[in-house]
């Protein structure tokens, strides 16, 4: 457990009751080097304890590993088959166990299906209901712990960790189901269902941000307010689901927007551009993923893509050198300048449902920093990736070009409020002050 998450969980003790309805949340989310995934941490069972899970924008639901004598807390129960909650997770299975009764082993219990998403793996595993808590905050620091009480979620065994993190239980889905994580903290406090994600871009010991059940105001040192540099752009329901086990007529848990066009140095990448539409069966357009780790392309899309981005950089004086896997476009670091928005190369923008609504990426979210494969010393890589041809959805963005920006998930106004880099206004995501008042 980090400091920071000792702090919170010492706090617990001290600070905590059941809080009003107006109430925001904030969690810390750190980002794991050896997987490129990110955790968020909240406190969990009874008596609380931290807990690590992988942060899932797209999940349906949470869950978290119930092996026997691992999982012990008093405020667990389970969910009987027969019930409307029940029927109201779309359980394809009721489910006995031939164990001693415990956690995630109840016969007659609602049957569920987690999934890990790193590997596409899932199993059958009990519905749980147990008691969740997370850190108060006034958009500039923290305060108490307000409880979730009822928060229902999946169990699941250690085989469904393997790809994670280490040191995670689980995984915290953020998706629009009713029961993912955001939505059960709206429904509890009778506030809007909306979220904010401002993932960090290092490891360190400052973690970036998750804020629930709040517009705004998000403030980060030295007394930014993010929420005052949004941009919004609409959700788009995707209509067909991907889950590996299917949910008939269930729409996708996950988040697309409408990006219509791609410009770099503000040229347009020519491509066809009806595969940025979601087409009848769910095929095409632009998803949001905290679980791939750069932004995948369709290999049309792709090759056009880059093709721009190489002659953009000769422009400015800029000649590729070989590439390091899995990327196709590299530059040696020592011809490139820096900046503080990242080293110097052409942005990048993805344009929304209108010409001046664009997310802009400088160098820090679309060049990755790799280490040479000879003594010519380090690269920056194009951090985007060929996803083939038919994929799913033709553009994901991923991970690293979420980093370091402000995302807004309004699911009342169904939006998606975007800062772009907040490198701009002079702070990063891990600048929120989790332990002390910043004075403001």
């Amino acid at each position: 457990m980090s400091s920071l998450h000792f702090v919170l969980f010492f706090l617990f003790f001290y600070h905590f009751n059941i809080v009003n309805s107006s109430t925001a949340f904030v969690a810390p989310i750190d980002r794991d080097e050896s997987t490129k995934l990110y955790t968020i941490s909240i406190f969990f069972k009874s008596p609380l304890q931290s807990t690590d899970l992988l942060l899932d924008l797209g999940g349906k639901f949470s869950w978290i590993d119930c092996t026997p004598g691992l999982y012990i807390s008093r405020s667990h129960h389970y969910i009987h088959c027969s019930t409307g909650l029940c029927n109201s997770l779309a359980s394809l299975a009721c489910s006995n166990c031939f164990r001693p009764s415990g956690p995630g082993c109840h016969n007659n219990s609602c049957g569920l299906f987690p999934e890990n998403p790193v590997i596409r793996d899932s199993i059958l595993a009990q519905a749980l209901i147990d008691s969740l808590a997370l850190t108060t905050t006034d958009g500039r620091s923290t305060g108490q712990l307000g409880v979730v009480p009822n928060f229902v979620l999946s169990c699941s065994d250690a085989s469904l960790l393997r790809g994670l993190p280490e040191g995670v239980s689980g995984s915290a889905g953020l998706g629009r189901s009713n029961f993912s994580l955001p939505a059960q903290v709206s429904s509890v406090y009778a506030s809007p269902y909306l979220f904010a994600l401002c993932l960090p871009s290092s490891p360190s010991t400052s973690s970036g941000s998750a804020f629930f059940n709040t517009g705004g105001p998000y403030y980060f040192s030295p007394g930014i307010d993010l929420s005052s540099h949004l941009v919004y752009t609409p959700l788009i329901l995707n209509p067909i689901g991907f889950t590996l086990i299917t949910y008939y007529r269930h729409p996708s848990d996950e988040y697309f927007i409408g990006v219509t066009s791609i410009n770099v140095n503000g040229n347009p990448v020519e491509f066809d551009n009806n595969l940025l539409t979601i087409n009848d069966n769910g095929f095409g357009g632009t998803r949001l993923s905290t679980v791939t780790p750069y932004t995948v392309l369709e290999t049309s899309i792709y090759n056009a893509f880059i093709e721009r981005f190489v002659n953009e950089s000769a422009t400015i004086g800029l000649t590729v050198t070989d590439p390091v896997s899995p990327f196709d476009v590299c530059y040696p670091v020592s011809e490139v300048s820096s900046t503080r928005l990242g080293p110097a190369f052409p942005t990048i923008d993805l344009v929304m449902h209108s010409e001046d609504v664009f997310w802009r990426m400088f160098g820090a979210n679309s060049m990755v920093r790799v280490a040479g494969e000879d003594e010519d010393g380090d690269l920056w890589c194009l951090g985007f990736v060929d996803g083939g041809e038919n994929p799913r959805s033709s553009v994901v963005i991923g991970g690293h070009q979420m980093e370091d920006n402000l995302l807004q998930f309004d699911l009342v106004s169904q939006r998606l409020g975007f800062s772009s880099s907040v490198l701009v206004h002079n702070t990063d995501c891990a600048s929120f002050n989790f332990t002390d008042d910043p004075g403001l």
